[in-house]
């Protein structure tokens, strides 16, 4: 009987022992990470032509508009500048030429609608100045963007200018 308490003492011990270290295996942690730095694209390019299309020379007060494509990280504020290459100012003011005349034609940027306020270049990151402010949300934005021209009073023919999108973020 001895003999047979001492090999189920043993029986026990080796199956508890069994069980207690598939129950209590050794553990450690570690992390994933990953830092998501905010992040802005602008599309403009040729589907974003302001066009006024042809007009007669005694035209006025003539407007127009197009869009911009904004992408911002989600919840990024940015602040849209826009800076026509012949301007003098920051004030969104710029004038078209031509190469085949010295005339040219003045125009005004605008944000909202054709009489809406001027869209400059004075936005910074931190300030929207007289650009236009915006909030990132992972996809493409549309922005649109408005030009007036006061009047065509110019030789004929074909006037251009180009107009820097700048997104401040």
């Amino acid at each position: 009987m001895k003999k047979l308490s001492l090999i189920a003492a043993a029986t026990l011990a080796v199956t508890t022992s069994a069980v207690l270290a598939a129950t209590n295996p050794a553990t450690s942690t570690f992390q994933v990470l990953i830092t998501v730095n905010k992040a802005c694209s602008v599309v403009a390019g040729t589907a974003s032509n302001i066009d006024f299309g042809p007009v007669d020379s005694s035209a006025t007060n003539l407007s127009a508009s197009s869009n911009i494509s904004v992408t911002c990280s989600k919840t990024t504020p940015y602040n849209i500048g826009l800076q026509p290459s012949l301007a003098t100012s920051t004030t969104g003011a710029g004038v078209m030429s031509s190469v085949t005349t010295s005339d040219t034609v003045a125009y005004q940027l605008r944000s909202g609608s054709a009489t809406g306020p001027v869209w400059g270049s004075t936005a910074t990151a931190t300030d929207v100045g007289n650009g236009v402010a915006g909030t990132g949300t992972g996809v493409a934005q549309t922005i649109p963007v408005h030009a007036t021209v006061a009047n065509a009073n110019v030789t004929p023919g074909a006037y251009a200018d180009t107009v820097t999108v700048l997104v401040n973020y």
